[in-house]
């Protein structure tokens, strides 16, 4: 299952997130800092959502009340609602 989540109030616009029962398989970060994206993306592959979400959420930017690593978990999070949504239907 792949959901887009379009990003608020960090530098990225849209996060793609492929997920597996539970599992990252991809992320695709579209805007923001390219590299910090790219590193964040692949460190979350592979990893249970709800490991990288205790990771990343709160992680803030400079004095922006949220981040990219912070939006990221915000779209693991809604990821994870969608799976469990799909498997009781």
């Amino acid at each position: 299952m792949t959901i887009q989540y379009k990003t608020k109030g960090v530098c990225s616009r849209q996060m793609n997130v492929k997920m597996e029962n539970g599992v990252i398989q991809k992320v695709d970060i579209l805007g923001g800092c390219a590299g910090n994206s790219q590193g964040v993306a692949r460190l979350v592959e592979g990893m249970r959502a709800e490991d990288a979400i205790e990771k990343i959420a709160g992680i803030r930017c400079g004095n922006k009340a949220t981040s990219c690593p912070d939006q990221l978990s915000k779209a693991l999070q809604i990821a994870l609602a969608e799976e469990a949504k799909r498997a009781g239907a």
